[in-house]
């Protein structure tokens, strides 16, 4: 160890390619070690964990020195009527922000009193879009044309010996002699970025050598639109696109939010809708972004979507009875329950606390405690207390 670790640090042997020269538990802890030597740091904590680290490595992390811990806590359990989540959950928060899991522990209080959260999956589509280029306008169009003819036989390309990736459409895109390829795939259980991608490249092999009207410029062209905030996936979806609502009565509201319904739907209009447009904003919401990110960290998902599934809109709406309907829609909300990080120890232990069966149950206990989340904020808004929960449960 000694003699390697003295190659590393003289530059002869670069971190990357410490595992080709022995074992990868030995290459992880002369990585760490030679990082510890250059900075003058201990890494004494991110050398401290439980997970089966060359387990992962070369799948879900190159170049490993170690682990980083985040908190995790727990909400609920929160009551799921949906179509494919059907019963108590509880909420896994992974974060760092005092009060998160608080809060949602309220929206929680309040959507079991309400009789529990209804969620529904509308969509369940992963896309990739390459963007070729044609000599004109006039042979673009012909290029499309022949795509759209030629579908079954793409298809069968893309999906070639695969059980779980189903191709179900492709859309084009145009921008001068430009086209963009929306491919929409079906994944099953896994959140798909990777199998939509290889699917795509095997699609494109095949169109490149069928046709000559259109040269592939790259086989992501942004029009998938990955890991960005985008209006195209705001109003087409991506990954899953789920509604969670529930009907708060005016006993819960007061009882758990100390707030009206009025108050409730006043502040949901003011600050979700209107502050929202005047911020020029994509997502029209409290905060789901700081539930989604907990979620994901804690359940395995890719913490880059959380992106994506900001572009969250909450509604608020006085029932004639004085009750409040309250819903979250999120177009775009990319999960799984196999591959990726939920094959990490310590979220596949989360995941299967859960019981969660399938990528479309998981979708809707998010969209639920996403709408917890939405819940407890507005409440706290309405009632004039969210300084005051920072200041007791955020220092």
């Amino acid at each position: 160890m000694t003699d390697l670790l003295e190659r590393v640090l003289k530059g002869e042997v670069k971190l990357h390619e410490i595992q080709e020269h022995c074992p990868v538990p030995k290459a992880i802890a002369i990585r760490r070690r030679a990082i510890e030597e250059r900075q003058g740091a201990k890494l004494k904590h991110v050398s401290s964990y439980s997970i089966d680290l060359p387990a992962v490595t070369g799948r879900n992390i190159d170049s490993p020195i170690g682990a980083v811990q985040v908190p995790v806590g727990v909400a609920g359990p929160l009551k799921v009527k949906g179509e494919h989540a059907n019963g108590e959950y509880p909420v896994f928060l992974a974060t760092t922000e005092g009060a998160l899991v608080a809060s949602v522990n309220r929206g929680c209080t309040a959507i079991n009193a309400a009789g529990g959260a209804d969620a529904k999956v509308l969509k369940d589509e992963m896309t990739r879009a390459p963007v070729f280029k044609a000599k004109n306008v006039s042979e673009a169009v012909k290029f499309v044309d022949w795509v759209g003819g030629n579908f079954a036989k793409i298809r069968a390309e893309a999906e070639g010996e695969s059980k779980f990736t189903k191709l179900k459409s492709i859309t084009p895109f145009y921008i001068g002699r430009n086209v963009w390829l929306r491919f929409a795939y079906e994944t099953g259980d896994a959140a798909g970025l990777n199998m939509v991608t290889i699917a795509t490249q095997r699609a494109c092999d095949w169109i490149a050598a069928n046709q000559k009207g259109a040269k592939l410029v790259a086989l992501s062209g942004n029009v998938c639109v990955d890991k960005k905030v985008s209006g195209l996936n705001f109003v087409l979806g991506r990954g899953k696109s789920v509604i969670a609502e529930a009907v708060l009565t005016r006993k819960a509201l007061k009882g758990v939010l100390k707030c009206s319904a009025e108050e409730f739907v006043d502040v949901n209009y003011r600050k979700n809708l209107l502050g929202s447009v005047m911020g020029v904003s994509r997502g029209f919401n409290a905060h789901a972004a700081n539930v989604i990110a907990a979620t994901f960290i804690a359940l395995g998902q890719d913490p880059a979507h959380v992106v994506d599934g900001s572009m969250a809109v909450t509604t608020a709406e006085l029932e004639g009875n004085g009750d409040v309907y309250v819903s979250v829609t999120i177009p775009a909300l990319c999960v799984g329950t196999l591959g990726g990080g939920t094959r990490v120890e310590t979220q596949r232990e989360l995941l299967d606390a859960m019981k969660v069966k399938s990528s479309k149950e998981l979708a809707e206990v998010i969209a639920a405690a996403v709408l917890a989340g939405e819940i407890s904020l507005i409440g706290a808004l309405a009632e004039g207390t969210l300084a005051g929960a920072h200041a007791r449960l955020g220092r």
